[in-house]
């Protein structure tokens, strides 16, 4: 399995464990690094897609409802689900990574994990997404600007002057 592939499995496995038993996110990674460790730079990989499939899961949901409606995300499988909340937040909110290699690891994701319609569905799913990517991309980083941004006073504010809120990500 390469390297890349490995971390991702990983995280799947974590953000499964989270999803289903709701274990605490930290000791759930610190176990899965303990039984398949991973160098340093592959280990903060994992770290930052789980933490960051964690901080937006609302809005990858959200997504996720919007285009497959007919699965209900309470009825979608919980390893489908995840895979979908990994390869968005990959492609669409840390923009770290290619759409076609967010899409060709979640299907091979989805193929060592899932059901045998999982990787048609997974990449049905971010096909769709992908068709809009630039715009989903510019939400996100809209919506990261207006955050919780600190003042000198050391007082947040949830925007910056003169700006309008994001649109909600239900109207993409």
């Amino acid at each position: 399995m390469k390297a890349r592939r490995k971390a991702r499995s990983l995280a799947l496995q974590a953000l499964y464990e989270i999803d289903c038993a709701s274990h605490p996110p930290d000791e759930v990674l610190a176990a899965r690094l303990e039984e398949q460790p991973l160098n340093a730079e592959l280990e903060a990989f994992t770290r930052r897609l789980v933490v960051g499939v964690l901080e937006h899961t609302t809005d990858l949901d959200g997504l996720i409802h919007r285009h497959a409606p007919e699965w209900p995300l309470d009825q979608m499988a919980v390893i489908d689900r995840n895979i979908l909340r990994m390869a968005i937040w990959e492609f669409v909110v840390d923009g770290g990574t290619p759409t076609k290699v967010a899409i060709n690891e979640a299907v091979e994701l989805a193929k060592l994990f899932g059901s045998d319609s999982a990787p048609r569905f997974v990449n049905g799913v971010l096909g769709v997404l992908a068709a809009k990517e630039s715009e989903l991309a510019r939400y996100f980083a809209k919506k990261k600007a207006n955050a919780l941004v600190q003042s000198p006073s050391g007082i947040e504010k949830s925007q910056t002057p003169n700006s309008k809120p994001p649109t909600p990500i239900t109207n993409l």
